[in-house]
């Protein structure tokens, strides 16, 4: 601090005046771009983060009665393991001529359709996911030689709770 000072007290008085003024300067620059503008932008995004959860729980409240009763519509377990109620509702679908696998496959269940009749298919898939709760992981499918139908191989994963 000493050399500072000393090199500061060397200068001209002219020059001493600019360095004072430049040093002002860059003080206040400092202050408004490092330490003011952060400070109200922070500000500013925590008033918007603010209303904007205000917001959120007045539609809550609002909707409070609809969101309570479409929490009835989660899937219900029943109690099967997911490789057997996939083959009973793809029987009940009426897609057993068309199951020629359905097997464990680490968290999910692995399935194999041939000849399946697409309208069937994707009905019986809405249904596992809609009733059940079961999401396609994985799905190929492939034209068979009849129009309409198609072979599968299709991975579920566990149900959701």
């Amino acid at each position: 601090m000493n050399k500072l000072h000393a090199w500061y007290a060397g200068l001209q008085q002219r020059e001493q005046r600019m360095v004072s003024i430049g040093g002002a300067v860059v003080a206040v620059i400092i202050l408004v771009f490092g330490i003011l503008m952060p400070l109200q932008s922070a500000v500013s995004n925590a008033a918007k983060s603010n209303e904007t959860k205000r917001d959120d729980l007045a539609w809550m409240r609002l909707n409070a009665a609809e969101i309570r009763t479409s929490g009835s519509l989660l899937p219900a377990p029943t109690g099967e393991a997911p490789v057997v109620l996939v083959d009973r509702v793809g029987r009940e679908a009426g897609l057993a001529a068309a199951l020629r696998g359905t097997q464990p496959n680490g968290n999910g269940v692995r399935v194999q359709l041939e000849a399946a009749p697409f309208d069937v298919l994707i009905t019986w898939l809405a249904t596992l996911d809609e009733r059940y709760g079961l999401a396609i992981e994985s799905i190929t499918l492939d034209r068979a030689a009849r129009p309409g139908v198609v072979n599968a191989s299709i991975t579920f994963t566990q149900p959701r709770r």
